[in-house]
């Protein structure tokens, strides 16, 4: 008879978890500690060593710390890696989240906390050259490249594909018939980045977004007045801005095409760089299945990790070479200022 009656009352408790009257315990898998493996582990899925990391979760810990006493909080350690790992690969949040022992809801909402953090960074780590103290180096190494004057910045611009979104979602297809960012970048010779704007849909073009930066914007009030940036022929000529010849006739213009297309190469290097090291922005790894808010986050995040990654001198696992992209077309009714053909032809007449 006891038998029975212990058998009908663990029956009974089953029912009643069954029926949620009774709140299951909920268990917390102990996650991992990623810091702990050795530096080829590490670079191999986050993409810096443990020196670096733990400058990383410093540098972010004030704004990532979780004031809480609840059990399940993320260590800073853990939503800094798991982002990274994240921006490194491009695989799902599902995956990243079983693999550092949390649940994917909550690493969801830690990322953009991480990522965000990151581009507080930014005043730090990206800056253009105004001034010719920070102009004589930039100048030197890229003259010593191919033996075009005067370069301050190399300029161009690169698709961050994304899935459609559900507003404006025409805005977004680009010349390539896919949704996307369209994102510009200026380097320096080092492949280090001095600008990045990831504001503008995938129709956008890239003369517009030059135009219509912080960068161009004070380059064609007269902020620099003894140097210029390198850009292919889906740029307009400025004083500030030197582009190919459509059609060069003779020696010394195909040698201005040829060194001009040697020192700009530099940035199309730049982005293969920075899609090479955080693959989410590639589309080797599909598309980044976000709005397109939090994909430019994603984007300027990125950019500040390239320069931190630059400034270390990380180097970057081998990879294949990406493709170079196309330029977009010339900009339409384009008429050069008299000024900068001048400058244009002095530089031809150099060479």
């Amino acid at each position: 008879m006891k038998k029975i009656v212990l058998k009908m009352a663990a029956l009974a408790l089953l029912e009643d978890i069954a029926n949620g009257q009774i709140r299951r315990e909920r268990i917390f898998r102990e996650p991992e500690d990623l810091l702990a493996n050795y530096d080829d582990w590490l670079m191999s899925r986050f993409r810096f060593p443990r020196p670096v990391l733990l400058e990383l979760c410093a540098e972010l810990r004030p704004a990532l710390e979780c004031h809480t006493a609840r059990s399940q909080g993320l260590s800073v350690p853990t939503q800094v890696l798991t982002t990274l790992g994240f921006l490194a690969t491009g695989a799902f949040q599902r995956e990243l989240a079983d693999r550092s022992g949390v649940c994917q809801s909550t690493l969801s909402r830690a990322m953009p906390a991480v990522w965000d953090g990151i581009i507080r960074m930014s005043s730090r780590y990206i800056k253009f050259p105004y001034n010719a103290v920070e102009q004589a180096n930039i100048k030197a190494q890229f003259a010593a490249t191919a033996g075009f004057p005067n370069v301050i910045g190399a300029v161009d611009c690169t698709h961050i594909a994304i899935k459609a979104p559900s507003q404006d979602e025409f805005v977004y297809v680009n010349r390539k018939h896919f949704h996307s960012i369209n994102v510009q970048v200026i380097c320096d010779a080092q492949m280090q980045l001095l600008n990045i704007v990831a504001r503008w849909p995938g129709s956008t073009h890239n003369s517009f977004i030059l135009t219509n930066s912080m960068v161009g914007n004070r380059l064609e009030a007269g902020t620099v007045r003894d140097g210029w940036l390198l850009g292919d022929r889906g740029y307009p000529l400025r004083m500030w801005l030197m582009t190919p010849l459509t059609n060069p006739n003779t020696d010394q213009e195909r040698r201005y095409n040829d060194r001009h297309s040697r020192t700009r190469i530099i940035v199309e290097r730049a982005i293969g760089l920075l899609k090479g090291r955080w693959r989410c922005l590639g589309r080797s790894g599909g598309m980044l299945l976000y709005r397109p808010e939090k994909v430019c986050h994603i984007v300027m995040a990125c950019g500040v990790l390239h320069n931190v990654a630059h400034r270390h001198g990380i180097p970057l696992p081998e990879q294949h070479n990406p493709p170079l992209e196309e330029p977009d077309a010339g900009p339409v009714n384009c008429n050069p200022p008299r000024g900068a053909i001048r400058a244009r032809q002095n530089v031809i007449s150099s060479m």
